[in-house]
């Protein structure tokens, strides 16, 4: 544990309570990033950045209020204290509001594998992106290279409260990423390919990223838009998080409780196929998620959020809890500047048997869907529209690319058609293998 952060954020809950809050909980958030980006062998930008912001939360009755502040000097905390607390009296009343019961949050925490202690120079990163654009360009059909970037940063994260909480952790980060142009003239295509991860040992060759990310471009070129039709629809592993995305958005607890998701009455009922399970694990080693404690000091668990069909939970910070007449599930998260919110920690949909040239092989005409667009998600209702490119797919093979598409359905239907193939990697904190979804409507021509 922190302990000098533990002084900060303790002094800062004591300030508050003598200046008539009745309750308190405060965040600090600490963090130190370096970026580069390049083109055509040249730097673009070169930043490093440091932060410290410290948010507070105070309660009087049934009233709160948030403020910030980067700067912890004696007197801009007395101000931050002085601030809130005026704020909070002057408040609406939020019945549902209010840090937790002392006997509900987190005594010990267990130990993750989230920090790595390698840290890259400037001269690293730019090697590595260096590395990156060479390899991409030098994939035959390349024309030109639209950036690449490369980033190393670390944070910690610390919480306490006036119920006695009081947690600490730091997390690293190591991202690369390359963009390329293939083609010419009108005929130009882009793809990219990437990578981030929690310890630098984990990071692919920079070369690789490269490659893959010309390949990609390369494989693009002279794209068809077809007819309309409905057909099976397939999701790259790099894309059907998105899907999955979806799912966590109307199961979070606010959005049940204000009856704006389109699963709010499907709790304890079958909205997957059976062979469909899709679990959280926020105490993953290494996951690009994991964490300690919930913002509210509370401590998460890994569970099924879908068994074996069945939607089990919803998202479940305090306040949203509350407004259910349920406990929190230990699903809140936030920043200093606000309070928390649902938010869930490495979920993925579990691998199924097949493979994907199996999950397609009676597939006569179908769409493999490798990049989406636009916002067409309805929350409410479930209406699902996406203008979509990648590849058309043939008597179960990938014959050509395909671009200017879109692809429609209603997440209800889409969830009980989907089926999994066997490529799971744990790659981005929303996971996914292959997807396949039957019925939907490809619309082109």
């Amino acid at each position: 544990m922190n302990d000098k952060a533990q002084g900060v954020l303790d002094g800062v809950i004591r300030k508050a309570l003598a200046a008539g809050a009745d309750s308190a909980d405060a965040l600090l958030a600490d963090a130190t990033d370096l970026s580069v980006s390049l083109r055509l062998g040249e730097i673009e930008s070169l930043e490093q950045s440091v932060s410290a912001d410290l948010g507070l939360r105070v309660f009087i009755g049934k009233k709160q209020a948030v403020v910030s502040s980067s700067d912890r000097g004696a007197t801009a905390l007395d101000e931050l204290v002085q601030r809130a607390v005026a704020m909070a009296k002057l408040a609406p009343e939020d019945e549902f509001c209010g840090i937790a019961d002392p006997g509900e949050v987190a005594k010990t925490f267990p130990q993750v594998e989230m920090a790595d202690e390698v840290e890259f120079s400037a001269e690293q990163l730019i090697a590595q992106a260096r590395e990156a654009e060479d390899a991409a360009r030098a994939v035959a059909g390349v024309t030109n290279s639209d950036g690449v970037s490369a980033g190393w940063g670390e944070s910690r994260t610390s919480i306490a409260a006036s119920n006695g909480f009081y947690g600490s952790y730091r997390r690293t980060g190591y991202s690369l990423s390359a963009s390329v142009l293939a083609g010419s003239g009108t005929g130009m295509e882009r793809d990219y390919d990437y990578a981030s991860r929690v310890f630098a040992a984990d990071m692919p060759a920079a070369a690789s990223i490269g490659k893959a990310a010309g390949e990609r471009a390369v494989r693009r070129l002279n794209p068809c838009k077809m007819e309309t039709a409905q057909a099976p629809v397939f999701y790259e592993p790099r894309i059907a998080g998105s899907l999955i995305g979806s799912l966590l958005g109307a199961i979070s607890g606010s959005a049940v409780a204000r009856g704006t998701s389109f699963l709010k009455d499907r709790l304890g009922q079958k909205i997957f196929p059976g062979a469909i399970t899709i679990t959280e694990d926020p105490h993953r080693a290494r996951g690009l998620r994991s964490r300690l404690f919930d913002a509210e000091g509370l401590l998460p668990q890994r569970r099924d959020l879908i068994d074996k069909g069945v939607l089990t939970t919803w998202l479940l910070d305090l306040r949203s809890a509350r407004q259910l007449k349920l406990r929190s599930t230990g699903h809140a998260s936030r920043g200093t500047g606000g309070p928390p919110s649902p938010s869930a920690s490495n979920v993925f949909l579990q691998a199924g048997t097949m493979t994907p040239q199996e999950l397609m092989r009676d597939v006569k005409q179908g769409f493999y869907v490798t990049e989406t667009m636009g916002m067409g998600i309805n929350g409410v209702t479930g209406d699902y529209s996406q203008a979509a490119s990648g590849f058309w797919i043939e008597n179960g093979i990938i014959a050509f690319p395909v671009n200017e598409m879109t692809i429609a359905g209603n997440l209800k239907d889409m969830f009980l058609n989907l089926s999994a193939a066997n490529d799971l990697q744990f790659l981005r904190g929303v996971d996914a293998p292959t997807l396949r979804v039957d019925g939907m409507t490809i619309a082109g021509l």
